[in-house]
């Protein structure tokens, strides 16, 4: 094992790319990106340069930071939502990610008609679209699922390619969901889908942030809570799949969370936001290092067939949940973070929404993304049926 692919020397450098773009943003021009937009692009730079290891090579690091790190964030920042909120966002959200969902179909035919999938990528052509389809509406879950069926894994360089291909995509389409909406903003100025005084209370959360002070009290506190609330969520989850009714683990912790955050006794203890926001600085590093740009040019053809069909598969899902989007909403933020609910599921919205400093947006988009995650795999099935 060279040093890395160290497990500890990669979650410092992990650790160092979450300082590094804190600086960046809080003291440079770099500020009108945001600390979320440049953890993501300093983590995919240090990976395609072997600084730290990419999907291919992963460290079980990454994984546990998507099992453990990536939930008890959810769990952190939710504990700040208020339910009052939700009416002003929840069912434009979910038009809107059905939206993004067709769109994700419409893109998937047209990229595999453009480059003539069964030419270019052989008699498992069809699966591909169908992978696609599942994780751009529900995530890495149904990708694998369609994957599995088919028995793509044993394709080789075709499957390497989807996965290089799909974490590329998955990347950019976070980058370009932080920078869109304020460019929008800028260009066609609309109102938000909040009332004013709850746009007041999302900045002094965000200004809160950077002043929230923990002492080892609250954060043993706030630590045991997380931990503990993921390890009943995970538990609870087993014993429902095993009476067969199963319910996702993420829906589980969510449901903790809010319930806890409606409490005074909760809402009044410290280290929720600063917790909470780095866990998902953390889980955007991990994304931003599974971006294997120099993967692609190892798989040739296969690889440029596939980046050109999603390319084309992202656009459209974007132009019509955009463009469908804004008849239905007047906030670019909530189209947004829709659209990256099917892309990238429940955990990116969750990052989008606070990126945005939308914490009306926390749930929804986890709700919406949770949703992608039970109907993906049938929606992935599907079209590779028709194909």
């Amino acid at each position: 094992m060279t040093f890395t692919s160290d497990p500890l020397y990669v979650l410092t450098v992990l650790c160092f790319c979450v300082v590094l773009s804190e600086w960046l943003s809080n003291n440079t021009s770099f500020r009108h990106l945001g600390s979320a937009l440049l953890v993501i692009v300093i983590a995919a730079i240090l990976a395609n340069f072997s600084l730290i290891p990419t999907a291919s090579n992963a460290t079980p690091l990454y994984e546990g930071i998507f099992h453990y790190v990536a939930p008890i964030s959810i769990f952190y920042l939710l504990l700040g939502v208020n339910l009052r909120e939700l009416k002003q966002a929840g069912p434009p959200m979910l038009l809107i990610f059905l939206l993004g969902a067709l769109g994700t179909i419409l893109g998937v035919l047209t990229g595999m008609w453009i480059i003539s999938g069964s030419t270019a990528l052989g008699e498992h052509y069809a699966a591909i679209g169908g992978m696609f389809t599942g994780t751009y509406i529900g995530g890495g879950i149904n990708f694998n699922a369609v994957a599995l069926h088919y028995d793509i894994m044993k394709t080789g360089n075709l499957f390497a390619g989807a996965i290089a291909v799909d974490n590329i995509m998955t990347t950019l389409w976070m980058i370009i969901t932080i920078a869109l909406p304020k460019l929008l903003f800028a260009l066609f100025p609309r109102e938000k889908s909040i009332q004013e005084t709850n746009a007041s209370a999302a900045a002094v959360n965000s200004s809160d942030l950077e002043t929230e002070t923990l002492n080892p009290l609250d954060f043993g506190i706030m630590a045991g809570l997380g931990v503990a609330a993921l390890w009943v969520s995970e538990g609870l989850a087993s014993i429902s799949g095993a009476a067969g009714f199963p319910i996702p683990s993420i829906i589980i912790i969510t449901t903790i969370a809010l319930f806890m955050a409606q409490m005074p006794f909760f809402q009044q203890l410290k280290g929720a936001k600063v917790l909470g926001m780095f866990s998902v600085y953390l889980f955007l590093a991990v994304v931003g290092a599974y971006c294997e740009i120099f993967a692609l040019a190892e798989i040739g053809a296969i690889g440029v067939a596939l980046l050109i069909f999603a390319s084309v598969l992202v656009l459209i899902h974007g132009l019509i949940c955009f463009g469908g989007g804004m008849l239905i909403s007047r906030d670019w933020d909530l189209i947004a973070v829709a659209s990256q609910a099917n892309i990238g599921g429940s955990t990116s919205a969750l990052a989008l929404a606070k990126s945005l400093s939308r914490n009306d947006l926390l749930l929804p988009g986890i709700l919406v993304g949770s949703l992608g995650n039970g109907i993906g795999t049938y929606l992935g099935f599907l079209v590779a049926g028709l194909l």
